[in-house]
Parts: structure tokens; sequence; C-alpha cells
């Protein structure tokens, strides 16, 4: 089983530690009931970071790609409820992707991630493509791994930003992301140690950016599990 869908958004972001416990009881108990309710999200999991104690990793997993622009998300975007009004400024340094999911292999939820952000060099992209695609396929079915997935940033056109994103004002933007899960931490830092050190993925063709991320996950929600707020 890989990935639930086609597309997914990716996010990133900072709460501090005056926040933690009311973000935990909106995001769990108002938000993401509400995003599953929306038509063509599949999944959504919440990660907190092991080595930033103000990190999270959210990812919502999506039908299609034309979800992203359609008119039961962006309704949701461009209304949101007064709860989420009053929490969506504590989003700090928000990264947000939204994407094609380009490979997929594996799946479920376990307990641990890794995520990489990365770019292509120019002109290197599908030997980047080709050689992430290979690798992550080798790796789902290793002891300790239970996924992994290579996302594609593809922002759709919009007229402009959404209400939400007005409140957090400018969201920065991952290019391409891996993502490494399984139920033994050690197992998946012995790999992003080897085959997607940055040393390695930069042979492969990467640019020099690549940003690293550890997580363990905090909760997760499918439409069958929501109540419609």
């Amino acid at each position: 089983m890989s990935l639930l869908g086609k597309a997914a958004v990716a996010m990133w972001w900072n709460v501090r530690p005056e926040q933690r416990a009311e973000f935990g009881d909106w995001h769990s108990h108002e938000h993401f009931p509400e995003r599953m309710s929306i038509p063509g999200f599949r999944r959504g999991s919440r990660w907190a970071s092991t080595e930033n104690a103000e990190g999270f990793f959210v990812l919502y997993e999506l039908e299609q790609y034309d979800v992203l622009t359609s008119r039961g998300y962006l309704d949701r975007l461009n209304t949101p409820t007064p709860w989420s009004t009053k929490m969506m400024p504590h989003h700090l340094g928000m990264i947000r992707s939204q994407c094609r999911i380009a490979a997929s292999f594996g799946g479920g939820i376990a307990t641990s991630l890794a995520t990489i952000r990365l770019s292509p060099d120019a002109g290197r992209e599908t030997e980047l493509q080709a050689h992430l695609s290979e690798t992550l396929g080798a790796m789902a079915q290793r002891p300790g791994l239970t996924g992994a997935h290579l996302l594609l940033t593809d922002t759709p056109r919009t007229k402009s930003p959404t209400t939400e994103q007005q409140i957090r004002g400018a969201d920065g933007v991952a290019d391409w992301i891996v993502l490494l899960s399984g139920y033994d931490p050690d197992a998946i830092e012995r790999v992003t140690a080897d085959q997607l050190s940055p040393s390695g993925l930069r042979a492969a063709g990467a640019r020099d950016n690549l940003t690293p991320g550890r997580y363990r996950l905090a909760f997760t929600m499918t439409p069958q599990d929501a109540t419609v707020v």
C-alpha cells in the first residue's frame, strides 16, 4: 500500500512551548476533523520533531491533484473558524508545499519519519528523480522500514493568497520532498546516513540546499475517523 492518493500537502512549522497544549487540542479535535470532511482528503498525520522541541510536520494525502483547487478545500481555507483564526498566527516559519506524488512504496502509518527537502541541479531533474525512485523502491520492505515516498511540489495557480495564508503571513515552499517511515528509528538513521546522505544525494544530482528532519507520530486521522465540525 502506497500513500493514499496522487497528491499531498506537506507542511513544516514551529509552535512555541506556551502554545503547544492548545495547539494539540485544536489541531486534533477541530482542525483535522474539518480537513478530513473535505471531499478528496484521504488521511492526515501530524508528527512532532525529535530534534526541535517546537517543530512539527503535517501531511495531508489527497485522492487527486485537483482537490487542491476544489471548492470544498478553498472554502475552508478562506473561511477559517474562530479557533483557527486564533491559532494560525502561532504557525511559525511555515513551509507549505502542494505536491504531486511522484513515487510511493510501502505505506501505512509507522511511528518514526524522516523528511528531506531538496532541489535538483539544473538539467539533472530526470537523473535525480530516476535515482530516487529506484533507491526508495528498494527500501520500503527492509526491516525497520515501512514506507518510502517522493513528492514534487507543483503549486496550483490561484488568484490571491487564501485567508489562512494572509493570517499567517508569507509561507515558504519546499521543492522536492523525500519521506522515509518506519517502526525502528535506528533503521531510518542508517538509511539517511548511507543511501540518502547529503553527499550521496548531491552526487545523484541534488543541490546543496538539503534540509533533513526527524519526527515521531503524534496523531493521524482518516475521513472515517472524523466528526464533521
